[in-house]
Protein backbone atom coordinates (compact mmCIF):
# COMPACT_ATOMS: atom_id res chain seq x y z
CA UNK A 1 0.00 0.00 0.00
CA UNK A 2 2.92 2.38 0.56
CA UNK A 3 3.47 2.97 -3.14
CA UNK A 4 -0.22 3.73 -3.76
CA UNK A 5 -0.42 6.07 -0.76
CA UNK A 6 2.69 7.80 -2.13
CA UNK A 7 0.84 8.37 -5.42
CA UNK A 8 -2.09 9.96 -3.59
CA UNK A 9 0.30 12.04 -1.45
CA UNK A 10 2.14 13.25 -4.55
CA UNK A 11 -1.09 14.49 -6.12
CA UNK A 12 -2.17 16.22 -2.90
CA UNK A 13 1.18 18.03 -2.80
CA UNK A 14 0.75 19.04 -6.44
CA UNK A 15 -2.64 20.57 -5.63
CA UNK A 16 -1.32 22.34 -2.54
CA UNK A 17 1.42 23.88 -4.70
CA UNK A 18 -1.27 25.66 -6.74
CA UNK A 19 -3.98 26.65 -4.20
CA UNK A 20 -5.24 29.48 -6.41
CA UNK A 21 -6.15 27.01 -9.14
CA UNK A 22 -8.06 24.77 -6.72
CA UNK A 23 -9.93 27.68 -5.14
CA UNK A 24 -10.65 29.15 -8.55
CA UNK A 25 -12.34 25.95 -9.65
CA UNK A 26 -14.39 25.96 -6.44
CA UNK A 27 -15.82 29.38 -7.29
CA UNK A 28 -18.06 27.62 -9.83
CA UNK A 29 -20.02 25.95 -7.00
CA UNK A 30 -20.90 29.42 -5.68
CA UNK A 31 -22.11 30.49 -9.13
CA UNK A 32 -24.25 27.36 -9.52
CA UNK A 33 -25.81 27.79 -6.08
CA UNK A 34 -26.72 31.44 -6.74
CA UNK A 35 -28.37 30.47 -10.03
CA UNK A 36 -30.29 27.55 -8.51
CA UNK A 37 -31.33 29.69 -5.54
CA UNK A 38 -33.04 32.15 -7.90
CA UNK A 39 -34.74 29.35 -9.83
CA UNK A 40 -36.00 27.45 -6.80
CA UNK A 41 -37.07 30.55 -4.88
CA UNK A 42 -39.22 31.54 -7.84
CA UNK A 43 -40.57 27.98 -8.13
CA UNK A 44 -41.68 27.89 -4.49
CA UNK A 45 -43.28 31.33 -4.79
CA UNK A 46 -45.22 30.36 -7.93
CA UNK A 47 -46.28 27.05 -6.35
CA UNK A 48 -47.48 28.97 -3.28
CA UNK A 49 -46.05 26.39 -0.89
CA UNK A 50 -43.12 26.00 1.48
CA UNK A 51 -42.59 22.32 0.65
CA UNK A 52 -42.55 20.34 -2.60
CA UNK A 53 -42.60 16.55 -2.24
CA UNK A 54 -41.31 16.90 1.31
CA UNK A 55 -38.41 19.23 0.46
CA UNK A 56 -38.27 22.90 1.47
CA UNK A 57 -36.26 25.65 -0.22
CA UNK A 58 -33.51 25.21 2.39
CA UNK A 59 -33.48 21.44 1.76
CA UNK A 60 -33.12 22.03 -1.98
CA UNK A 61 -30.18 24.40 -1.55
CA UNK A 62 -28.27 22.06 0.78
CA UNK A 63 -29.13 19.11 -1.48
CA UNK A 64 -27.71 20.97 -4.47
CA UNK A 65 -24.64 21.99 -2.47
CA UNK A 66 -23.78 18.35 -1.79
CA UNK A 67 -24.63 17.28 -5.35
CA UNK A 68 -22.43 20.02 -6.85
CA UNK A 69 -19.61 19.09 -4.45
CA UNK A 70 -19.72 15.53 -5.77
CA UNK A 71 -19.94 16.58 -9.42
CA UNK A 72 -17.06 19.06 -9.23
CA UNK A 73 -14.94 16.76 -7.07
CA UNK A 74 -15.32 13.50 -8.99
CA UNK A 75 -12.20 12.01 -10.62
CA UNK A 76 -11.51 12.86 -14.27
CA UNK A 77 -9.79 9.52 -14.79
CA UNK A 78 -10.95 9.13 -18.38
CA UNK A 79 -9.27 12.40 -19.41
CA UNK A 80 -6.01 11.42 -17.73
CA UNK A 81 -5.96 7.99 -19.38
CA UNK A 82 -6.93 9.44 -22.76
CA UNK A 83 -4.09 11.97 -22.61
CA UNK A 84 -1.61 9.28 -21.55
CA UNK A 85 -2.63 7.13 -24.52
CA UNK A 86 -2.35 10.01 -26.97
CA UNK A 87 1.11 11.13 -25.84
CA UNK A 88 2.51 7.62 -25.26
CA UNK A 89 2.99 8.02 -21.50
CA UNK A 90 0.78 4.99 -20.92
CA UNK A 91 3.66 2.71 -22.01
CA UNK A 92 5.80 3.90 -19.09
CA UNK A 93 2.96 3.55 -16.57
CA UNK A 94 2.12 0.01 -17.70
CA UNK A 95 5.77 -0.98 -17.10
CA UNK A 96 5.87 0.38 -13.56
CA UNK A 97 5.63 -2.02 -10.56
CA UNK A 98 2.01 -1.22 -9.77
CA UNK A 99 -1.38 -2.04 -11.23
CA UNK A 100 -2.53 0.45 -13.87
CA UNK A 101 -6.06 0.83 -12.46
CA UNK A 102 -4.91 1.07 -8.84
CA UNK A 103 -2.43 3.75 -9.88
CA UNK A 104 -5.28 5.82 -11.32
CA UNK A 105 -7.52 5.07 -8.33
CA UNK A 106 -5.04 6.52 -5.85
CA UNK A 107 -4.10 9.34 -8.23
CA UNK A 108 -7.82 10.21 -8.28
CA UNK A 109 -8.07 10.00 -4.47
CA UNK A 110 -5.25 12.53 -4.11
CA UNK A 111 -6.75 14.79 -6.75
CA UNK A 112 -10.29 14.67 -5.35
CA UNK A 113 -9.54 15.13 -1.64
CA UNK A 114 -8.60 18.78 -1.98
CA UNK A 115 -11.30 19.48 -4.55
CA UNK A 116 -14.04 18.01 -2.38
CA UNK A 117 -12.70 19.79 0.70
CA UNK A 118 -12.60 23.23 -0.92
CA UNK A 119 -15.97 22.66 -2.63
CA UNK A 120 -17.60 21.81 0.71
CA UNK A 121 -15.97 24.84 2.35
CA UNK A 122 -17.13 27.28 -0.32
CA UNK A 123 -20.51 25.54 -0.73
CA UNK A 124 -21.33 25.64 2.99
CA UNK A 125 -20.63 29.38 3.18
CA UNK A 126 -22.79 30.15 0.14
CA UNK A 127 -25.65 27.76 1.03
CA UNK A 128 -25.73 29.04 4.62
CA UNK A 129 -25.98 32.63 3.37
CA UNK A 130 -28.78 31.70 0.94
CA UNK A 131 -30.83 29.19 2.94
CA UNK A 132 -29.84 29.26 6.61
CA UNK A 133 -27.93 26.76 8.77
CA UNK A 134 -26.96 23.29 7.50
CA UNK A 135 -28.73 19.99 8.29
CA UNK A 136 -28.22 17.99 11.48
CA UNK A 137 -25.06 16.10 12.39
CA UNK A 138 -26.81 12.85 11.45
CA UNK A 139 -27.18 14.19 7.93
CA UNK A 140 -23.49 15.02 7.76
CA UNK A 141 -22.53 11.55 8.98
CA UNK A 142 -24.77 9.64 6.57
CA UNK A 143 -23.73 11.85 3.66
CA UNK A 144 -20.01 11.39 4.31
CA UNK A 145 -20.33 7.59 4.57
CA UNK A 146 -22.28 7.32 1.31
CA UNK A 147 -20.02 9.89 -0.33
CA UNK A 148 -17.21 7.29 -0.24
CA UNK A 149 -19.30 4.77 -2.17
CA UNK A 150 -20.47 7.46 -4.58
CA UNK A 151 -16.85 8.44 -5.32
CA UNK A 152 -15.84 4.81 -5.94
CA UNK A 153 -18.77 4.37 -8.34
CA UNK A 154 -17.75 7.54 -10.17
CA UNK A 155 -14.19 6.24 -10.44
CA UNK A 156 -15.32 2.91 -11.86
CA UNK A 157 -17.41 4.62 -14.54
CA UNK A 158 -14.66 7.12 -15.38
CA UNK A 159 -12.09 4.31 -15.57
CA UNK A 160 -14.36 2.28 -17.89
CA UNK A 161 -14.72 5.31 -20.15
CA UNK A 162 -10.97 5.89 -19.89
CA UNK A 163 -10.20 2.34 -21.02
CA UNK A 164 -12.12 3.09 -24.20
CA UNK A 165 -9.16 5.36 -25.04
CA UNK A 166 -7.12 2.19 -25.61
CA UNK A 167 -9.35 1.69 -28.67
CA UNK A 168 -10.53 5.16 -29.74
CA UNK A 169 -8.08 7.52 -27.90
CA UNK A 170 -10.60 10.36 -27.42
CA UNK A 171 -13.31 9.72 -24.78
CA UNK A 172 -14.96 13.13 -24.24
CA UNK A 173 -18.12 12.10 -26.10
CA UNK A 174 -18.59 9.06 -23.82
CA UNK A 175 -18.05 11.24 -20.74
CA UNK A 176 -20.68 13.69 -22.01
CA UNK A 177 -23.27 10.91 -22.34
CA UNK A 178 -22.42 9.57 -18.88
CA UNK A 179 -22.57 13.06 -17.35
CA UNK A 180 -26.06 13.69 -18.74
CA UNK A 181 -27.25 10.32 -17.39
CA UNK A 182 -26.02 11.31 -13.92
CA UNK A 183 -27.60 14.77 -14.25
CA UNK A 184 -31.03 13.32 -15.00
CA UNK A 185 -31.25 9.78 -13.58
CA UNK A 186 -28.70 10.41 -10.83
CA UNK A 187 -30.64 13.29 -9.31
CA UNK A 188 -28.06 15.97 -10.01
CA UNK A 189 -30.42 18.68 -11.30
CA UNK A 190 -33.54 17.38 -9.53
CA UNK A 191 -33.91 15.02 -6.56
CA UNK A 192 -35.58 11.75 -7.55
CA UNK A 193 -38.43 12.75 -5.20
CA UNK A 194 -39.53 15.24 -7.88
CA UNK A 195 -39.79 12.54 -10.59
CA UNK A 196 -42.92 10.55 -11.51
CA UNK A 197 -43.14 7.27 -9.62
CA UNK A 198 -42.47 5.15 -12.75
CA UNK A 199 -39.29 7.09 -13.54
CA UNK A 200 -38.10 6.79 -9.93
CA UNK A 201 -38.44 3.00 -10.14
CA UNK A 202 -36.42 2.86 -13.36
CA UNK A 203 -33.71 5.16 -11.96
CA UNK A 204 -33.29 3.08 -8.80
CA UNK A 205 -32.49 0.01 -10.92
CA UNK A 206 -29.45 1.81 -12.35
CA UNK A 207 -26.21 2.84 -10.59
CA UNK A 208 -26.64 6.58 -11.23
CA UNK A 209 -28.78 7.54 -8.17
CA UNK A 210 -26.19 6.01 -5.85
CA UNK A 211 -23.50 8.28 -7.32
CA UNK A 212 -25.31 11.53 -6.58
CA UNK A 213 -28.81 11.28 -5.11
CA UNK A 214 -27.90 9.00 -2.19
CA UNK A 215 -25.47 11.26 -0.28
CA UNK A 216 -27.27 14.49 -1.21
CA UNK A 217 -30.72 13.18 -0.16
CA UNK A 218 -29.43 11.67 3.10
CA UNK A 219 -27.66 14.94 3.83
CA UNK A 220 -30.94 16.88 4.06
CA UNK A 221 -33.23 14.02 5.18
CA UNK A 222 -31.19 11.55 7.28
CA UNK A 223 -33.43 8.47 7.45
CA UNK A 224 -31.77 5.30 8.86
CA UNK A 225 -33.81 2.89 6.70
CA UNK A 226 -32.98 4.83 3.54
CA UNK A 227 -29.33 5.04 4.59
CA UNK A 228 -28.92 1.26 4.83
CA UNK A 229 -30.85 0.74 1.61
CA UNK A 230 -28.66 3.23 -0.28
CA UNK A 231 -25.44 1.89 1.25
CA UNK A 232 -26.26 -1.71 0.28
CA UNK A 233 -27.17 -0.69 -3.28
CA UNK A 234 -24.00 1.39 -3.61
CA UNK A 235 -21.64 -1.42 -2.73
CA UNK A 236 -23.58 -3.97 -4.76
CA UNK A 237 -23.00 -1.74 -7.80
CA UNK A 238 -19.35 -1.25 -6.78
CA UNK A 239 -18.87 -5.03 -6.86
CA UNK A 240 -20.56 -5.29 -10.29
CA UNK A 241 -18.58 -2.40 -11.81
CA UNK A 242 -15.24 -3.58 -10.38
CA UNK A 243 -15.85 -6.99 -12.02
CA UNK A 244 -16.75 -5.33 -15.34
CA UNK A 245 -13.75 -3.01 -15.03
CA UNK A 246 -11.38 -5.95 -14.52
CA UNK A 247 -12.73 -7.71 -17.62
CA UNK A 248 -12.59 -4.49 -19.66
CA UNK A 249 -8.99 -3.86 -18.63
CA UNK A 250 -7.87 -7.33 -19.70
CA UNK A 251 -9.51 -6.88 -23.10
CA UNK A 252 -8.48 -3.28 -23.76
CA UNK A 253 -4.85 -3.89 -22.77
CA UNK A 254 -4.50 -6.30 -25.70
CA UNK A 255 -5.95 -3.71 -28.11
CA UNK A 256 -3.71 -0.81 -27.04
CA UNK A 257 -1.64 0.96 -29.68
CA UNK A 258 0.97 3.25 -28.11
CA UNK A 259 1.70 6.64 -29.68
CA UNK A 260 4.48 9.11 -29.04
CA UNK A 261 8.01 8.49 -27.84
Amino acid sequence: MKKYLAIAQMQIINNIAYPGDVLGRSVSIAVFLFIFAGLWRTTFIIAGTESINGLTFADMMWYLMMAETLELGRPRTNRVISEQVKNGEVAYILNKPYHFLLYHFWFGVGDSLMRVGTNIGVGVVVAWALAGPPPSLAGWGMALVTLVGAWVLHFCMMALIGLAAFLVEETNSFELIYQKAVFILGGMLLPLDMFPEWLQRIARLLPFPYMMYAPARLFVKPEPSLFWQMLAAQWMWVAVLVFVLALAYRGSERALTVNGG
